[in-house]
C-alpha cells in the first residue's frame, strides 16, 4: 500500500438505516471530485471476504439519495470474526489495489473495522449509520431523524384507533440499549407515558400514572415502550399486568418493528449523510485513520473508533423533565 490514497472502498454493514444510500453517494462523488478511484463492497464484510467488489463512478449512484435501505446490501459475517477471514478480506483489497476503507454502520461494524485496521494497517474511517442514535461522538446518526418521523406518523394513526375505541395502546419501538427513539417520539406524539432502558419507571408508578390519566378524564392513552425497557420481560407481559390491575382499560399492543428502518430518508438525514461522506473522504486524504465522522453542534468532527464503540450516548435529562410535565 502506498502513502498516497488512490483507491477507496466503501461498504455498509449491520442494520440498514435510511440515508445510507445518500452517504454512499457522497463518498463516491467526493472520490470522483478528488480524482480517487472508488469501489463498492457488496454485502458488507462478507462481501469483502468473498471479493464482491465493484468499481463505482459518479453515475453509478444516480437517483439513490432518496432511497431507503442500502444499494450495497448488508449481511452478517461470522467469517470476519476470525483472523483467517479478515486475512482473505485484506488480500482482496490488495488484489483490487484498494488503499483505504470507509465503513457505514454501527458499533459492531466499527469494531470489525478497528480490528482490521490494527491487524493489516488499512486506513479505516467510520460513518455512523443506525436508527438507534446510540453511537458516542455524534449528536445524530444517519437514519435516526427518519426513524423518528416514521414512528411519530405511526403513533398518530394508532391514536386515532385508541380514541375511537377508548383503548390503551402499548407501542414498542426500537431501542434495545438506548431510549432516544422512544423518548423523542413519545414527546412528539403526546404519549401519556414513555418507558426507556435508562429510567426504571417501575410498575407501581406506571399504574399510578395511568390511574391519574383515567381520573383526569382521559378515555384513551398511548404508552411508548423502548424494546430494551427493564420493567417487564416484554411488552406483552407488561400489557397483561396492566390489564389485570386496571380492568377499566382495554389494552392493545403494537410492535412497530422493522417499519422503523425503512422509508424515504428525511432532508436532514440526506444532508447529514452527504456531509459525513465528504468528511470521510477528506479525512482519509489527510492521513486520518481509525476515526469516526460525527456531528456535534452542527460541526463535523472526528472521534477515535475505540471511543465511539466504548462510549455511550446519553439521554438528555431535559427531555425526561419535559416528558414528565407534558403527560399531566
Amino acid at each position: 500500500m502506498t502513502n498516497k490514497i488512490q483507491h477507496i472502498a466503501v461498504l455498509t454493514s449491520g442494520g440498514d438505516a435510511p440515508g445510507m444510500n445518500a452517504a454512499l453517494r457522497s463518498v463516491v462523488r467526493s472520490c470522483s471530485f478528488f480524482n480517487i478511484q472508488c469501489s463498492g463492497v457488496y454485502r458488507g464484510y462478507q462481501g469483502l471476504i468473498e471479493g464482491d467488489i465493484r468499481l463505482l463512478d459518479a453515475r453509478s449512484v444516480n437517483n439513490i439519495i432518496n432511497k431507503g435501505g442500502t444499494k450495497l446490501k448488508s449481511a452478517r459475517s461470522l467469517d470476519f470474526h476470525e483472523k483467517q477471514g479478515r486475512k482473505k478480506a485484506f488480500n482482496n483489497l490488495k488484489e483490487h489495489n484498494i488503499d483505504a476503507l470507509i465503513v457505514i454502520g454501527g458499533d459492531g461494524s466499527f469494531t470489525g473495522g478497528m480490528i482490521f485496521e490494527r491487524e493489516f494497517g488499512v486506513p479505516v474511517i467510520g460513518i455512523p449509520g443506525t436508527i438507534d442514535n446510540d453511537i458516542y461522538g455524534t449528536s445524530h446518526t444517519i437514519g435516526y431523524d427518519t426513524a423518528l418521523n416514521t414512528v411519530v406518523e405511526a403513533i398518530d394513526k394508532i391514536r386515532d384507533t385508541a380514541i375511537s375505541h377508548n383503548r390503551l395502546f402499548f407501542v414498542e419501538v426500537m431501542g434495545r440499549d438506548a431510549g432516544h427513539i422512544a423518548l423523542n417520539v413519545g414527546i412528539g406524539a403526546g404519549a401519556e407515558e414513555i418507558l426507556i432502558p435508562e429510567e426504571n419507571l417501575g410498575l407501581d408508578r406506571l399504574l399510578d400514572s395511568l390511574r391519574r390519566s383515567k381520573m383526569s378524564g382521559k378515555s384513551s392513552s398511548i404508552v411508548v415502550v423502548a424494546e430494551g425497557d427493564k420493567i417487564g420481560k416484554n411488552v406483552f407481559e407488561l400489557a397483561e399486568h396492566i390489564e389485570k390491575n386496571l380492568p377499566d382499560y382495554e389494552v392493545r399492543v403494537s410492535v412497530l418493528g422493522h417499519i422503523q428502518r425503512g422509508g424515504t430518508p428525511t432532508c436532514f438525514d440526506r444532508v447529514l449523510a452527504s456531509r459525513m461522506g465528504l468528511k470521510a473522504v477528506e479525512s482519509i486524504q489527510d492521513g486520518k485513520s481509525g476515526q469516526m465522522v460525527g456531528i456535534i453542534n452542527g460541526e463535523m468532527i472526528l472521534t477515535p473508533l475505540s471511543k465511539a464503540i466504548k462510549g455511550k450516548s446519553k439521554i438528555k435529562r431535559e427531555l425526561i423533565r419535559v416528558s414528565d410535565i407534558m403527560t399531566l
